[in-house]
């Protein structure tokens, strides 16, 4: 039942996958700990995301 599920996520995308998982390390001001962000973002979104 996995590999159905898994295979579902990739229907509709004729060039393959059309998101990618990005993960950001960002800096809380409250208490100054680091906390990583990720996000599912569309791959045209990816370079944006970063800057």
């Amino acid at each position: 039942m996995a590999k159905k599920a898994v295979a579902t996520l990739h229907e509709g995308s004729s060039e393959g996958r059309a998101y990618t998982k990005v993960i950001k390390m960002v800096k809380n001001p409250q208490t100054g700990a680091y906390v990583f962000d990720e996000k599912m973002i569309p791959n045209e979104e990816v370079k944006n995301y970063f800057k």
